[in-house]
């Protein structure tokens, strides 16, 4: 298994699948299953019974998790891999394709 690089709050490309190049922020990522939520992507339609956060009820429509594999970190409209490197003592994310220090 490989490490995730991609952060919350990243934004990614969707590369495969049905919402293929779309792109969006991620929000969430799930490292046990190997998962991430980008907003705006795989949306889904739930229906939710009525609770206190949700008075009514009724559809709702949510991003479901899509697999971390179908996503690849995006700066400036293009994608780009992500590496690493040392800024004097403190390790710092790079992309791959433009060279620029991300955080």
């Amino acid at each position: 298994m490989s490490a995730i690089r991609i952060k919350k709050g990243d934004t990614v490309k969707v590369i495969a699948g049905k919402d293929k190049d779309k792109e969006g922020k991620v929000i969430a990522i799930n490292h046990k299953n190997n998962t991430v939520i980008v907003e705006g992507v795989n949306m889904i339609t739930k229906h939710t019974k009525p609770s206190a956060a949700n008075a009514n009820g009724g559809i709702v429509h949510q991003e479901a998790p899509i697999a971390i594999s179908n996503v690849m970190y995006s700066v400036k409209g293009k994608v780009s891999r992500i590496g690493y490197k040392m800024d004097g003592d403190k390790k710092v994310r790079v992309a791959k394709a433009t060279g620029e220090v991300i955080d």
